[in-house]
């Protein structure tokens, strides 16, 4: 049989270590702390979705179909170059993403457009170390620097990162983030530049390490990586005990339920009357409705009918 008709490929598991999990090709986890940003859907570029803070000096892009699938930059204003970028590739899983999106949308919240004082604006650490704090207090292991580098990496040495331990250039890349071996399909980077503040880093860094699974198709581990990952089987929503299909009796019973829960909610106004008189289903239910309210409906002042709705 060939393994494209396999059936358990499309089987939804539970992966450990997140970092080697992939991306599930959607950015979902990646947007949804900026879920109520403006959203600007492009057909033209090779940007297909911009999420910008709402006076667009925040701006999250998501390429589908490039090597780097999200761009995310800062601004002091709308216009002005970015202050800093970070970059995360196709591999990288949107769970990560989601740890620097999520502080920049707490950073937001708390800043003062007029004031330019948002924290995602703020000056990097001198200490380079402070943006992978997380890493280190996970227990990844600080390693010896080579070439001009410190690097951190995972106790089971499939992700770590790599600072510059230098003064690069404000657009040069500083720290690197990496997990999975190296390949096209196989190695998740997230690169950011000098200027990034710190605190950010360190928020995607504590995405990277969190021990939690991330829910995955098995088609999507790749086949490098299998070996190196636990796989566990989301398990199907266990039936109430003693459940069971609905008889006509219980059919019955509902039904009546419910038309004496509708009888108690009887329309007391004369537009009321007018909905009901529009839902009837012959002349002589409705006739025999408005007889029995009219009462009610002659205590009020008459009411305007109710704007008609057209269809979306």
């Amino acid at each position: 049989m060939s393994p494209f008709a396999d059936p358990s490929r499309h089987e939804e598991v539970l992966v450990s270590p997140l970092y080697l999990a992939g991306s599930n090709g959607a950015g979902d986890a990646g947007f949804a702390p900026v879920a109520h940003w403006p959203h600007h859907y492009l057909d033209d570029g090779p940007c297909q979705l911009l999420v910008t803070s709402p006076d667009q000096r925040i701006r999250i892009g998501w390429f589908g179909d490039d090597f780097d699938l999200w761009k995310i930059t800062a601004a002091e204003d709308a216009v002005a170059p970015p202050r800093w970028t970070a970059t995360f590739n196709h591999v990288t899983p949107a769970e990560i993403v989601a740890g620097l999106t999520t502080a920049l949308a707490q950073d937001y919240a708390a800043s003062d457009p007029y004031e330019n004082n948002g924290r995602f604006l703020a000056d990097p650490s001198l200490y380079r170390a402070d943006a992978v704090r997380p890493l280190l207090d996970a227990g990844w292991r600080l390693e010896p620097a080579m070439h001009g580098t410190v690097s951190v990496r995972a106790p089971d040495g499939q992700a770590g990162a790599l600072i510059r331990n230098d003064l690069p250039p404000w657009d040069d890349e500083a720290v690197t983030l990496w997990a999975g071996p190296r390949g096209w399909g196989t190695r998740a980077e997230a690169v950011f530049t000098a200027r990034t503040p710190a605190h950010l880093i360190a928020a995607t860094a504590a995405a990277m390490a969190s021990s939690a699974p991330v829910v995955r198709e098995r088609h999507m581990i790749h086949r490098e990586v299998e070996h190196l990952v636990t796989l566990t089987p989301v398990a199907p929503a266990a039936a109430p005990q003693g459940s069971r299909a609905p008889t006509p009796l219980d059919v019955r019973r509902t039904a009546v339920t419910e038309a004496v829960r509708r009888a108690a909610r009887a329309p007391r106004t004369a537009a009321d009357l007018r909905v009901m008189a529009a839902q009837s289903r012959t002349t002589s239910s409705a006739r025999m409705r408005s007889s029995t309210l009219a009462p009610a409906a002659a205590a009020r002042p008459p009411v305007a009918s109710p704007p008609r709705r057209h269809s979306r």
